[in-house]
């Protein structure tokens, strides 16, 4: 019986093959090339400087660990769908500049994720603001 050849290290993932710690490590790596790519959209940017403001007065704002994870954990997850949302359009526009009707829809529903996060994380933090607000 006669092995397979080795795979093709230009078409090969290599990270595939990597176990352990390797794994993690490089897999983390990868998440902060992610993250620094983030960087380079506006939108991500505006959001990861809002948090800078509202993560430390979740902590305020929140009376008890569940509000206080609630108004952090929503803005966490605009940022998290933000990053999503700009994984989609960069690989819509890898496949080609040309206007498709699937492209549009695959972006236009990346966009919505965006909208929807977004009325979330405004509807938690508007409702504790209220609350804190007009609290007897």
């Amino acid at each position: 019986m006669t092995s397979a050849p080795p795979p093709d290290p230009a078409t090969h993932n290599v990270q595939k093959t990597r176990t352990g710690l390797s794994r993690i490590w490089h897999a983390g790596a990868y998440s902060v090339q992610g993250l620094r790519a983030g960087w380079d959209e506006t939108a991500f940017r505006q959001e990861v400087l809002a948090s800078l403001v509202l993560l430390p007065l979740a902590f305020w704002l929140g009376s008890n660990w569940v509000e206080i994870a609630l108004l952090a954990g929503s803005v966490w997850l605009v940022m998290v769908v933000e990053l999503l949302n700009t994984g989609i359009e960069a690989a819509i526009d890898r496949i080609g500049p040309e206007w498709h009707p699937l492209s549009k829809r695959a972006k236009d529903m990346g966009s919505a994720a965006v909208l929807m996060a977004l009325l979330l994380c405004a509807a938690i933090w508007g409702t504790a603001v209220f609350q804190k607000a007009f609290q007897s």
